[in-house]
């Protein structure tokens, strides 16, 4: 495991190993592809950036900020993977998801992945909103960034594929309420 990964579970580098090997795929059939390995991944509840925060290398980020600029690229087109939880009765946290959003924009052939974790106790706002909202937002920046330099931010407009249905069960509001 990275030292600068957001978390220490075993199921990050999981998560990270199949991004690769997606993208791999994604390579083979002729695309371009940007795997990201954030350093960090936070729910904000901030009304300018509300939705997942990923920090990322500066470098990998000018790569992403590089293709999100191009007047010809429109990402509007995304693929989720969500990891289940685990039921196996092993050690890991039980409140921790993860997920791999794969953005596209299939008219250039590009694809930016992006791994996100998180625990349901401290994004759970996130999600509630995201759900009613019919909206979630992945804000990427560089982790060595300062407060005026930009964010590349991807939308979902189905946040479900971030959570299990039993994690949506469990609260106490109902989507389209």
């Amino acid at each position: 495991m990275r030292n600068d990964a957001p978390t220490a579970d075993d199921r990050w580098t999981e998560l990270l190993t199949d991004a690769n090997a997606i993208a791999a795929e994604y390579d083979d059939d002729g695309w371009e592809s940007v795997v990201l390995e954030p350093s960090s991944v936070s729910p904000s509840e901030a009304e300018e950036r509300f939705g997942l925060n990923v920090s990322i290398d500066r470098e990998t980020f000018e790569q992403v900020e590089a293709h999100v600029a191009d007047s010809e690229a429109t990402f509007g087109d995304a693929e989720v993977y969500y990891l289940p939880v685990d039921e196996d009765g092993t050690t890991h946290d039980d409140s921790r998801r993860f997920a791999l959003a794969v953005e596209r924009d299939a008219d250039n052939s590009i694809a930016v992945f992006v791994p996100v974790t998180y625990t349901l106790p401290e994004a759970k706002t996130v999600f509630e909103t995201a759900l009613l909202e019919e909206q979630l937002l992945l804000h990427v920046r560089a982790t060595d960034a300062d407060e005026t330099d930009p964010w590349v931010t991807f939308s979902h407009d189905d946040p479900s594929l971030f959570l299990s249905k039993s994690d949506v069960q469990s609260w106490e509001f109902s989507p389209g309420e």
